[in-house]
């Protein structure tokens, strides 16, 4: 996934009034504002409500199903752009969010969790540091995990936990 095929789906999606925030390691470079490393997807987060529209708008651009774990996550392919991978997400009424897991347990992003970053130049909204960091605990991070944390360190945004210690 190259950051004009991000940009160009940011602006397809956004002119059709579907409010995103980008996460993973495309979220990353935006926060630092330049690209770090390549990325085979693009992580979004979408307001829950607007689901349906995203995969129909999706959809009818060629992108296909390829893991379906809702409510959590869908992943979409398209063979020009690659994989959109969709959080659908639950606004409360004070600006924080939440995002079914699995387990029937949630993920809560904070009113402070919503912000913006720079692809190739251009002002994207995304997803903050610290809720990127939050993210990334809990589980035995790989090497991308460790490269992302190490550029979100790097450029002074957050403080990495032991566990991401080289």
């Amino acid at each position: 996934m190259t950051g004009n095929a991000v940009l160009r789906l940011v602006r397809f999606l956004t002119s059709r009034s579907i409010d995103l925030w980008i996460g993973g390691g495309w979220g990353i470079d935006a926060l630092v504002g330049s690209q770090s490393r390549e990325h085979q997807d693009l992580d979004i987060s979408i307001r829950a409500e607007d689901e349906p529209a995203v995969m129909e708008l999706l959809l009818d651009q060629g992108f296909a199903i390829a893991t379906d774990w809702r409510p959590t996550r869908v992943a979409l392919v398209h063979p020009d752009f690659g994989e959109v991978d969709v959080h659908p997400i639950h606004f409360e009424s004070d600006g924080s969010a939440w995002l079914p897991d699995l387990d029937g347990g949630r993920f809560v992003y904070p009113a402070t969790a919503f912000t913006t970053g720079r692809i190739e130049g251009t002002q994207v909204p995304c997803i903050s540091a610290d809720l990127q960091l939050t993210f990334h605990l809990g589980y035995e991070p790989g090497p991308k995990d460790r490269a992302d944390m190490a550029t979100l360190a790097g450029a002074g945004l957050v403080e990495l936990p032991e566990e991401y210690d080289a």
